[in-house]
């Protein structure tokens, strides 16, 4: 797959999403600013891969410091690790990755090393860190969550949760890719997932790219492909996961988990570890973003489909409660959404 973002020449580079499918193009971003927009405006999208991103954006944050003393060093580090934290409000992988830079900020900072230099590095080979850690544990959730797919199985998602969402590799994708590689001859029917299409413009694309069989449907048809009997199990991603199991995933993610509970099909949630708050008690407390109504009121090719000045309601997210969940795959295995606990003491900050 193509890097979603890496770290190029003191730069973070990040595959422009919007273009997708019909133009692979990249942002050069020279400014922790510049990350800050593509996270805010879905160049780049996908809990995973915003929290990749966020730390590579304080990475370059600090390499963009142009004071040579080091006294004004660590509040304009508070902004640069502001600015960033307040992109998007639902993904809790995000404040997971300002907070570890965060961490290692104040470590190396209070220890024997004082030069701005020394902290740069420091922070650029943490999130480096933390790229080929998403790389690995999506790999784990792929083959904790190979075990639930059959040979011949048809698996339902919603939006992204594949490479594009992730450093690489991908979360739901990811246990796609697993089955496939084990020779497994399955086929992902793939909601286009409205309004911002991740699933007709990025999972489609994703799954086509590794030849992965693929159908693309619209949001309201798969009920009744549940209904004929031609989907065995729905993987998806999240965005947040409270620590009684409730899930923040991508709007429709809930009517999905609702069809397959009405005609007894598996609902799985892959996500790593870092996407699990167990700060936040229930559902109920997860912030939900709410985005512009020129997502719903236009095609994304621009073309107006609703009246003017209509009134528009568009969060980006729901929350599926844990009851409707069958298990939450992730590095560490496949877990009970009401066993967090027993698993995950607090946030992995």
């Amino acid at each position: 797959m193509i890097p979603t973002v890496a770290w190029k020449n003191n730069h973070v580079v990040i595959l422009d999403q919007r273009a997708l499918p019909g133009e692979v193009r990249f942002l050069d971003c020279a400014m922790y600013q510049e990350v800050a927009e593509a996270i805010r405006n879905l160049s780049v999208r996908g809990a995973p891969a915003i929290g990749v991103t966020a730390a590579l954006g304080i990475a370059l944050g600090a390499r963009q410091y142009a004071e040579t003393h080091p006294e004004g060093f660590p509040v304009y580090m508070e902004d640069v690790c502001r600015t960033l934290a307040a992109t998007r409000p639902t993904a809790v992988n995000l404040f997971w990755a300002v907070e570890r830079m965060t961490r290692v900020m104040a470590g190396v900072s209070t220890s024997s090393f004082q030069s701005i230099q020394e902290i740069q590095k420091r922070l650029q080979e943490e999130a480096l860190a933390i790229l080929e850690e998403d790389l690995r544990v999506n790999r784990a959730i792929g083959r904790f969550g190979a075990t639930i797919i059959h040979d011949r199985d048809q698996i339902l998602t919603h939006c992204n949760a594949g490479a594009l969402a992730t450093a690489g590799y991908g979360t739901a994708l990811g246990v796609v890719r697993s089955a496939w590689e084990q020779g497994k001859q399955i086929r992902v029917f793939a909601d286009e997932t409205r309004p911002v299409l991740q699933g007709a413009r990025l999972t489609a694309w994703e799954l086509q790219q590794d030849g992965i069989p693929v159908t693309l449907i619209t949001d309201n048809a798969a009920g009744a492909l549940m209904r004929q009997g031609r989907i065995h199990c729905c993987v998806v991603g999240a965005d947040r996961i409270a620590a009684n199991g409730d899930v923040a995933n991508k709007i429709g993610t809930y009517s999905v988990a609702v069809l397959a509970h009405a005609h007894g099909i598996p609902f799985y949630v892959a996500a790593p570890s870092s996407t699990i708050d167990m700060e936040t008690a229930d559902g109920n407390g997860i912030p939900i973003e709410e985005r512009n109504s020129a997502e719903v009121t236009c095609l994304h090719s621009g073309r107006v489909i609703a009246p003017q000045g209509v009134e528009v309601w568009n969060p980006a997210f729901d929350v599926t409660p844990a009851d409707l969940i069958a298990g939450i795959i992730t590095e560490r295995g496949i877990i009970a959404p009401h066993a967090l606990s027993e698993h995950f003491s607090s946030t992995s900050f």
